[in-house]
């Protein structure tokens, strides 16, 4: 192809529309600590994606670190194996141990119906991560947590503007949490954010991404420094400007995909329920190696060899780390429908860089293994 083609890159807006932003935190000499872009951004940012508080951060790490002090979480957290490792490194930060269970096969996401059965008196909060930007079973884990008195935060790393029923999902649980890193079909470069309820919460949260301070003098809180800089913000503002745009050219990219390789046996791509405003954000492709000619792996080296960088996202495991061997003990026998996906998954090239003659080689290469027809050859 002449380039190398990769799983997602960052949607840069023309060079010469972000430059006055530059000027103007030049001109204005504050680069940091909560500037006009910073609240601007804040202010934007809520409104588009519908939701009433917000608190941007410098990346999403430190969002969900932040967010699990902000309701004095401890002990147990439920969560999944199937998400990238920052969800579960956040809780051993904290001092908290995740406990994993399964995951629903047609979403990916945190199964309902195996949180009850890990619950015991150290569980205090559920951390489920919607996937791929698909939602989760938001009111099935809701019931879960009611009758337990658990506090829900929702790792939504993947779901910028993702809505069910014409509702933004960021407003589930207790606190939502978001991840503007590059490679996100929204970015700051580096950035995250946290949804929250309450003015009171909001109030608590900028103070905890801020050392705990409230004005020159005074800290009441243990915080750490969670602040986004005002390039950061800048960035964010002018990327809410062509968001929609990047969305509709995913979403050409996605059908695309699905139109050309979904009939080929051994090939599965998980469908997007009803009622659901997607981002996508992602295109997770499965291969069962048990039909198709290859496996996941060796379809991953074939687009290597063609210099196209697709992603084994996610795998391995979390529980799979050497880190997390002690909990893998208890809870990886009870992982099966996690393992498989994690060993049939291949997230292809989806952005808004990626060319109609690239994605024709991609869709060719996959093509040609797997059918008699001349799929893009």
């Amino acid at each position: 192809m002449g380039k190398n083609v990769y799983v997602a890159s960052p949607l840069l807006p023309p060079l010469e529309e972000f430059i006055p932003y530059l000027e103007n935190i030049w001109d204005s000499q504050r680069l940091t600590n909560a500037g006009a872009f910073h609240a601007q951004f804040e202010a934007e940012l809520a409104k588009y994606l519908g939701v009433e508080y917000l608190s941007v951060f410098a990346n999403g790490t430190l969002a969900l670190i932040t967010a699990l002090q902000a309701l004095s979480v401890t002990g147990e957290v439920i969560t999944t194996a199937y998400s990238f490792v920052a969800t579960s490194h956040a809780l051993k930060w904290n001092g908290i141990k995740p406990v994993f269970v399964d995951v629903e096969p047609h979403s990916c996401n945190i199964d309902p119906k195996k949180i009850e059965e890990v619950i015991t008196p150290s569980t205090t909060a559920i951390l489920p991560v919607h996937c791929y930007g698909i939602p989760c079973n938001i009111g099935e884990i809701q019931d879960v947590a009611d009758r337990y008195g658990l506090k829900v935060i929702y790792d939504a790393a993947h779901a910028f503007a993702v809505k069910k029923d014409n509702a933004s999902i960021l407003n589930a649980g207790d606190l939502s949490i978001l991840s503007f890193h590059a490679t996100k079909v929204f970015n700051t470069i580096e950035g995250g954010a946290v949804i929250c309820h309450s003015e009171e919460m909001k109030q608590h949260i900028d103070h905890l991404k801020n050392f705990g301070f409230v004005d020159e003098t005074t800290v009441v809180a243990s915080g750490i420094n969670g602040k986004m800089n005002e390039v950061q913000a800048a960035f964010g503002l002018l990327q809410l400007k062509h968001i929609d745009a990047a969305f509709l050219y995913r979403r050409n990219i996605y059908e695309n995909y699905v139109n050309h390789l979904s009939s080929l046996p051994g090939i599965f791509f998980n469908p997007v329920p009803d009622g659901v405003e997607w981002n996508y954000s992602y295109c997770p492709m499965f291969i069962d190696g048990d039909v198709f000619p290859l496996t996941r792996d060796e379809v991953y080296e074939k687009l290597k060899d063609e210099n196209i960088y697709a992603r084994r996202y996610f795998y391995p495991l979390i529980t799979e780390f050497p880190m997390y061997k002690e909990e893998c003990l208890s809870s990886c026998g009870r992982l099966s429908q996690a393992m498989r996906l994690s060993r049939q998954v291949l997230c292809l090239p989806i952005h808004t860089g990626l060319s109609d003659a690239e994605q024709k080689k991609i869709i060719g290469i996959i093509g040609q293994f797997g059918s008699n027809n001349n799929i893009y050859r």
